[in-house]
């Protein structure tokens, strides 16, 4: 009797521990929505006598000004990027509160985040200059901050996939897809999300904080093709629109420019270009499926795919980065999102790393421009992405500015990297697309984030006017410059200038734009290519 009453004081409890049962999904799941403000028909008058401001007004206070920062020099220890307020940090559907971090898991859609030391074999290296050493010039090369999915995104496409089936027979979703039935895609295209707004005026205000005594060396306003947020950060809101130049590259067709250059390289638009996507392709069609098949008995109507899951994925990165959470990121364990890390390193490496023939081609333009700046030596050969009426000169393009800052894109950061040989990124190439390579270096999560940024610090050591020295900064963590010929195995990651100079001018000569863009060539199998180059010894067989 007294195990029959147990029984019954446990039936309740597994009552309610039991499946949500399935529940038809409503006739707008997977539609588009958007909102728009200011709200329409509402004009703003600048400046508007109701509303005067701050120097009509004219009660400022006291103003006085105080000395730049030199963090960079001065600090003992570096304050890193080690927060992603105000997003939600995701958890995981099998080891909820942990202290894995799915935030950095996402690839080229993860928020930038400080690397380790080690993160490219530098362990014992510091992004602040080393003892006795000074700075005299910086060079930043930064990506955006985070932004909506392009559009057709995977994302959009499964939206319209889910809103397609209630327009049929309908769908229903229970447990945890139930969010599904009524779930919409809230999601713009290409522009920032507020959170990326903020990452790049965070990157602006760290930069000012690390670098900004070099300001004393400017005698003219500053010219630089960075984003209004990355100079608000830097100058300040009140005065960023008179306190620098703002060059702006167009990027489409027709148009040169080292920060957007795919658009002039052909290979990087056709079959050439789509390898990253086949190579990462196969691996999604490995790992995905225990996901479809667990997650498949969660919805009716709808028959799930691997190019689903990689949508809902990436759905999470996007919903968290644009609207600070999603609900689709719980829905994987931590072995799913290292997966797909693994995805976007695979994308990366064969679409637009060192896996790529077209690649080093896309970043030897910025590579000319750099050595133009350390060299105050005009570039007068333009058969590459370079803009010759910009490049040539002085008012848009000065050489002798203590503080260079340019804003690109993702894949043209893992270019830039591939045309100046970071051996370090590529040693343990090529990667296989049948499993996960553990000991690798080139992960796009340390490479190309939202807000990804690149310095490349020039220094005297020891310390005077003269610069002696060059090293780079990858996201915080210093990148070993040992691939560029004459630059020797350093702890600090230091290359002797003169040496540095010669070498990457060798590298430039070494890739061959014209024909890694235009010839009409076919990847070799198997893909062994690490250094972003159609191999020479292989022209000969091409048409």
């Amino acid at each position: 009797m007294l195990d029959k009453l147990c029984l019954l004081s446990v039936l309740p409890l597994l009552v309610v521990a039991s499946p949500s049962p399935p529940r038809g999904a409503s006739n707008f799941a997977g539609s588009t929505t958007s909102f728009a403000f200011p709200p329409p028909n509402v004009t703003v008058t600048i400046p508007d006598p109701n509303f005067p401001d701050a120097t009509a007004v004219n009660f400022f206070g006291p103003t006085p000004t105080g000395d730049e920062a030199a963090a960079i020099a001065t600090a003992p220890v570096l304050g890193q990027v080690d927060s992603a307020f105000p997003l939600s940090r995701p958890d995981t559907s099998d080891k909820k509160g942990s202290k894995f971090n799915v935030l950095r898991q996402w690839g080229n859609l993860s928020p930038m985040f400080s690397n380790d030391a080690d993160a490219f074999g530098l362990p014992d290296a510091s992004p602040l200059i080393p003892e006795g050493c000074g700075i005299t010039q910086v060079h930043l090369v930064h990506r955006h901050g985070a932004r909506y999915p392009t559009s057709g995104s995977a994302p959009s496409q499964l939206a319209a996939k889910l809103h397609n089936a209630t327009a049929g027979a309908g769908f229903s979703a229970s447990g945890p897809l139930e969010f599904l039935n009524t779930w919409t895609y809230k999601l713009g295209a290409e522009i920032l999300t507020p959170f990326g707004r903020e990452q790049l005026y965070n990157l602006g205000v760290g930069f000012r904080v690390r670098y900004g005594e070099l300001l004393k060396g400017f005698d003219d306003l500053p010219v630089w093709r960075t984003t209004l947020q990355f100079a608000a950060g830097f100058f300040g809101v009140q005065s960023y629109q008179t306190s620098y130049h703002e060059l702006i590259e167009i990027e489409a067709d027709g148009f040169n420019s080292t920060l957007a250059p795919y658009d002039q390289c052909a290979n990087a638009n056709n079959n050439i270009s789509a390898l990253g996507g086949i190579m990462s392709s196969k691996w999604a069609a490995i790992y995905t499926v225990p996901t479809v098949k667990r997650l498949s008995k969660s919805i009716k109507g709808v028959n799930l795919t691997a190019t689903d899951i990689i949508a809902m994925q990436q759905a999470c990165a996007y919903e968290t980065v644009a609207l600070g959470f999603s609900s689709f990121c719980n829905l994987f364990t931590e072995e799913e999102w290292e997966q797909f890390e693994y995805f976007n390193d695979l994308s990366f490496w064969y679409g637009n790393g060192p896996g790529n023939p077209a690649v080093s081609a896309q970043g030897v333009g910025w590579a000319q421009e750099l050595i133009s700046r350390l060299t105050q030596t005009r570039i007068t050969n333009f058969d590459t992405s370079v803009n010759g009426t910009v490049v040539s000169s002085n008012t848009t393009f000065p050489l002798n500015q203590p503080i260079f800052v340019d804003a690109t894109h993702d894949t043209i950061i893992s270019a830039i990297v591939t045309a100046m040989n970071f051996t370090s990124l590529s040693s343990s190439g090529p990667l296989p697309t049948d499993h996960i390579q553990k000991d690798r270096q080139w992960i796009v999560t340390h490479i190309s984030p939202f807000a990804s940024n690149m310095v490349g610090q020039v220094l005297s050591c020891p310390a005077s006017d003269k610069p002696t020295h060059i090293r780079f900064v990858l996201n915080d963590a210093v990148v070993p410059l040992t691939g560029i010929k004459g630059c020797k195995a350093d702890k600090n990651g230091l290359c002797e200038l003169s040496s540095f100079i010669s070498g990457l001018q060798q590298r430039i000569s070494e890739i061959d734009y014209q024909f890694d863009c235009f010839a009409n060539y076919t990847v070799p199998t198997p893909d062994n290519i690490v250094d972003g180059r159609f191999p020479p010894a292989l022209r000969n067989a091409t048409a």
